[in-house]
């Protein structure tokens, strides 16, 4: 693909107030270098404006984007940002959302919301157009802001509550045809990624709240990057950290259990002070963590050196809202905080128990009365177990699940996310079509996300030095900066412009430095904004006869004589990535 064509710019006129310090509150790299090059400003936390420099390279990100959906026969659509609380209370997304939902009320008392994602748009769309399925299979898509009220909006543009995101929404009659769909998707989202030169994993991922079954993640890799994900050393494995799942445990014997033994444990409420008190490890120790899953009590069973994986419980029990036992909570139950065990719970509470505890025998746990503990407890002859599930944080070191080596945990960026869907939606939202023989069938569905914004801070954090940012070509606001050493020398000016006027009039987007700044400035703000060809035309050169060119990629720098100046402009702008 040739590079994006529409327009040049003197520096003079354009609104680009870049920033010598970085700011203060910039944490991330990205989040400087956007601040300090002028692409964007804050209005408020997790809120930004977007600046003539970040507009381009945003625009040139949708372009890749439109380019590969459109090549996929998928369909652009334009969906509305407010959206009606009926279809996500049918789904139960309207709760399972929460706070993190814009929520409003209109003048006529209707609940609305601010769309986060357009599934309880799209799918009653889908139901009243594509009646047969004749008109099947189908994609449409959207490029659109999205709105989330994160509770902590942090790294500039990566956790946001306001973003650009394209979203696309296949619609297909079997699940054959979804999965060919989802294919498709995939193999689109990776020529996207391959274009906007970002280094990615695809690894398996945690569904969320859009929920569904199969689901992948595209992650750029970042050290910054708030998502984690496990990766084996002999590539036998990839996951998201929230959906890996640690190797199996051989199965404890059941053969000479210690006896169910009570014993005084005085002010020792927590794993660390009944394991220091007891003498024994905190994989010993069986810890009962309860939760209110919709207004029932469930205690979840698992190690006392592991973690529960809240997201993994949420997802067993979508779309009832999950949160931990508070202290009323232990009082409605008479149930002693940080005393409790499974032995002896009321029926109506719901026993879960990772996998992991199948693997242990003779637990330590709570012992249901003040500063009390037993030992010696054993599922099955002690306390039951309504279900094993896989509820535990993974982490670093466990066993990969194909081949047994040490797990490694990973830093990221989601930039890419895709679902097979199946009939989530379609069966609440009642969406059908007639299939051949005159039957009403839900449709099988398939959605896949892009943060366009979230690509440009994850380009920048992969893209960058001491200096600034080193945009790829495909995505940089301009290609080429014609930098005017001295505004004094008119001879050089004069050949600045010409040579501006030349690229300009060949296509390439190229900017000139025709501000009243000092040289030095001139070449830290080109470095800064990260333009990929930097042409420099200064006094010595005019004696020279010659220009000086630098490849931002590389800092790789050399001469062309005035005459050829446009023309190696363009031969280095040609050869850059």
């Amino acid at each position: 693909m040739g590079p994006v064509s529409w327009g040049s710019m003197r520096l003079s006129e354009l609104f680009a107030p870049t920033l010598r310090e970085d700011p203060a509150d910039a944490e991330a790299a990205s989040h400087k270098l956007l601040l300090r090059a002028a692409f964007i400003r804050p209005l408020m936390a997790g809120v930004y404006t977007t600046l003539p420099l970040g507009v381009r390279t945003m625009r040139k990100i949708e372009r890749i984007v439109r380019e590969e959906m459109d090549a996929t026969g998928a369909q652009e659509v334009r969906m509305p940002i407010v959206v009606p609380a009926e279809p996500w209370k049918a789904t139960g997304r309207w709760q399972a959302y929460g706070e993190t939902m814009f929520k409003l009320t209109d003048r006529h008392g209707r609940e609305l919301g601010l769309g986060p994602t357009q599934e309880e748009v799209v799918t009653p769309l889908a139901a009243a157009e594509l009646t047969s399925y004749r008109d099947l299979p189908m994609n449409l898509y959207q490029i659109g802001w999205k709105y989330r009220d994160e509770f902590r909006p942090r790294f500039g543009l990566l956790r946001v509550r306001e973003f650009l995101m394209k979203d696309a929404y296949s619609f297909d009659r079997d699940e054959e045809g979804m999965r060919a769909s989802y294919d498709t998707m995939m193999e689109a989202y990776k020529r996207i990624f391959d274009r906007c030169d970002l280094g990615y994993v695809i690894v398996e991922a945690d569904p969320g709240t859009i929920g569904g079954g199969v689901n992948h993640e595209f992650m750029a890799e970042a050290d910054i990057g708030e998502d984690l994900y496990v990766s084996c050393p002999n590539g036998d494995y990839l996951a998201d950290a929230e959906a890996a799942t640690p190797r199996p445990l051989e199965l404890a014997t059941l053969e000479d259990l210690e006896p169910l033994t009570e014993v005084h444990t005085p002010s020792a409420a927590t794993i660390e002070a009944v394991s220091a008190l007891l003498g024994r490890p905190a994989s010993d120790m069986l810890k009962c963590i309860l939760f209110d899953v919709g207004g029932r009590a469930v205690a979840v069973l698992i190690a006392g050196d592991r973690e529960v994986s809240e997201t993994k419980l949420a997802r067993r029990f979508f779309p009832a809202p999950v949160r931990r036992f508070e202290d009323a909570d232990f009082a409605s139950h008479a149930l002693v905080k940080g005393y409790v065990g499974p032995q002896g719970l009321a029926d109506d509470v719901t026993i879960l128990a990772d996998h992991s505890v199948k693997g242990g025998r003779d637990w330590v746990t709570g012992a249901n009365k003040p500063e009390h503990h037993v030992t010696g407890a054993n599922a099955e002859r002690d306390f039951r177990i309504d279900e094993h599930a896989d509820l535990v944080q993974i982490r670093a070191g466990d066993p990969c699940p194909a081949c047994g080596e040490p797990l490694r945990i990973e830093r990221s960026i989601v930039v890419g996310h895709i679902y097979q869907l199946g009939t989530k939606y379609s069966e609440p939202l009642q969406a059908t079509f007639v299939d051949e023989n005159g039957g009403a069938k839900p449709f099988l569905m398939g959605c896949y996300g892009i943060g366009i914004s979230r690509i440009m801070a994850a380009v920048v954090e992969q893209h960058h030095d001491d200096g600034g940012i080193v945009w790829p070509k495909s995505v940089a606001p301009y290609h080429v900066a014609v930098i005017i050493a001295n505004r004094d020398d008119q001879r050089a000016a004069a050949e600045a412009e010409r040579i501006y006027g030349e690229l300009a009039e060949r296509g390439i987007e190229v900017v000139l430095d025709d501000r009243e700044e000092s040289a030095g400035v001139k070449f830290a703000d080109a470095d800064l904004v990260g333009y990929p060809v930097q042409l420099v035309v200064g006094t010595r050169g005019m004696k020279a006869g010659t220009v000086d060119l630098k490849l931002r990629a590389t800092g790789e720098r050399t001469k062309a004589s005035l005459a050829d100046a446009s023309q190696a402009a363009v031969d280095l702008l040609t050869a850059t990535p």
